[in-house]
């Protein structure tokens, strides 16, 4: 194995492919951007001062984009178009190999304010499937029909103020709802109330009387929500202040019974947590096993954290890399056998450093086989000038949203015995954001287009929530 990885090391050096590398963390220019919260003002105000032009444009006015009907069928891919509505460029998508099924403006997902974020999926015990889109004042429902259809259902209004970052995942058949408004806390909403909806009247359900509440957040408000089902807890991430008390990083959150949320503790050693994967460690580094570990997205390192005591949890290792800017998000390629996981940073794209100086999305590939030592052993580069933003793995594929370039879908089977990146592969993509589609590089390296998608349904089909328009279904060919 050994022998076999430094080979394919000096061929993608030869091929052009620079090799990656991990590197301690700056703590001096740590404590100056980061700890301080400039480079989370920094990425906030340049996307809210992007969205605000925007709307002023009229952007967000949901009769640009309108919805399918049930009567509307499919839209296959062909020669790298899914021409959804023939002869209007706004409606014509970039392509490979994923068909488009449907599309629901935030209008008529119920959505005051057209502006997308977070969302995730459902599937009840009887195999229907149901998705949380996330949007500016509160959280849409929906089901997804065999067909591929989505069918509105009703909605969870704002449990204080309007916000852009809202943020869901699930725990058994519950959401968990989170927001970057002070005062929302988290709204934890039972998924089955969807099941006896009549479609024909969507319900607006009640913050007062339809969802369970936790409200032990420092100003009610979350950056994201992390959900750990095998050990019924989940975790509010970037929950400032910064500078008192947990220091905006794990926030611990009992689900035990969750009518009655509860915190055992939080994780402060770090500081500020951007997002996190919470999972029960199975890997190759044995005086692990069994333990609560969460993968930490801290900004400007990856921080590895062993959570199993929620009263006194334990900084495993601190570490950054080449072209560290804004370290964003991540996911292990495997959970029961954590040897290695992706990574995206969000603002490396943008400040043009490291891997991704000429604006193509870096995928960074992590060796995390000794939880203590991580090493970055490579990269992938996406095709399409964009940035990267969240990304989810599922049997061997990662799926991405990479705001303008829309969905990606890469095949990470190659990186066990090739951990450069080198035999990374696009299966197939839909570019969701036309508007760019003329630019240099195919894309811009903005905060427009998808925000998040929802991969793990059984048939197959994927969600994908866009900022602007609203949701898309898709379903890929291969």
């Amino acid at each position: 194995m050994k022998s076999g990885f430094v080979a394919s090391l000096v061929a993608a050096t030869a091929s052009g492919l620079a090799a990656a590398r991990e590197l301690p963390p700056d703590d001096v220019k740590g404590a100056q951007l980061y700890d301080t919260g400039i480079m989370m003002d920094r990425l906030m105000s340049i996307k809210l001062d992007t969205w605000a032009a925007r709307d002023a444009l009229g952007i967000y006015n949901s009769s640009n984009y309108p919805s399918r009907t049930l009567a509307d069928g499919p839209v296959p891919c062909v020669n790298g178009l899914a021409k959804v509505v023939p002869g209007d460029a706004k409606q014509t998508f970039r392509c490979s190999k994923i068909d488009f099924h449907d599309f629901k403006s935030h209008a008529d997902l119920g959505g005051p304010l057209a502006q997308g974020s977070s969302s995730w999926g459902w599937t009840s015990d009887d195999g229907r499937e149901f998705v949380a889109i996330g949007q500016g004042q509160g959280t849409a429902f929906a089901e997804v029909s065999k067909e591929g259809k989505l069918i509105y259902l009703g909605r969870l209004p704002q449990y204080s103020t309007t916000s852009q970052w809202r943020e869901i995942r699930s725990y058994k058949n519950y959401m968990v709802i989170g927001s970057e408004a002070a005062r929302h806390g988290v709204q934890i909403f039972d998924m089955k109330k969807l099941l006896t909806v009549d479609p024909a009247r969507p319900v607006t359900f009640s913050n007062s009387r339809d969802i369970f509440h936790f409200n032990g957040l420092p100003q009610g408000s979350t950056h994201n929500i992390v959900v750990n089902e095998e050990s019924q807890y989940a975790v509010a991430v970037g929950a400032v202040p910064r500078n008192t008390g947990c220091r905006a990083g794990l926030i611990f959150i009992d689900l035990k019974d969750p009518s009655k949320p509860t915190s055992p503790g939080c994780a402060s050693g770090d500081g500020y947590v951007h997002d996190a994967q919470c999972i029960v460690y199975r890997g190759p580094h044995t005086k692990y096993n069994g333990t609560e570990i969460c993968y930490g997205y801290n900004e400007d390192t990856l921080t590895i954290y062993d959570v199993t005591d929620k009263t006194t949890t334990k900084i495993i290792s601190r570490t950054s890399y080449e072209g560290a800017a804004y370290t964003h998000q991540g996911w292990v390629l495997d959970p029961n056998w954590q040897q290695f996981l992706i990574l995206d940073d969000e603002y490396d794209e943008v400040e043009k450093r490291g891997p991704a100086k000429d604006g193509y999305p870096v995928t960074y590939i992590w060796d995390i086989s000794n939880l203590e030592k991580p090493i970055q052993t490579g990269y992938y580069k996406g095709a399409t000038k964009s940035i990267d933003h969240n990304q989810y793995v599922h049997k061997g594929r990662a799926y991405q949203s990479n705001y303008g370039a829309g969905l990606r879908i890469l095949d990470l089977s190659s990186i066990p015995r090739d951990p450069t990146g080198a035999g990374v592969k696009e299966l197939g993509f839909f570019d969701i954001y036309p508007e760019d589609d003329n630019q240099s590089g195919g894309g811009t390296t903005s905060f427009v287009g998808t925000w998040s998608l929802y991969p793990y349904f059984k048939s197959g089909y994927v969600l994908v929530n866009t900022i602007e328009r609203g949701a898309f279904i898709v379903k890929p060919t291969f």
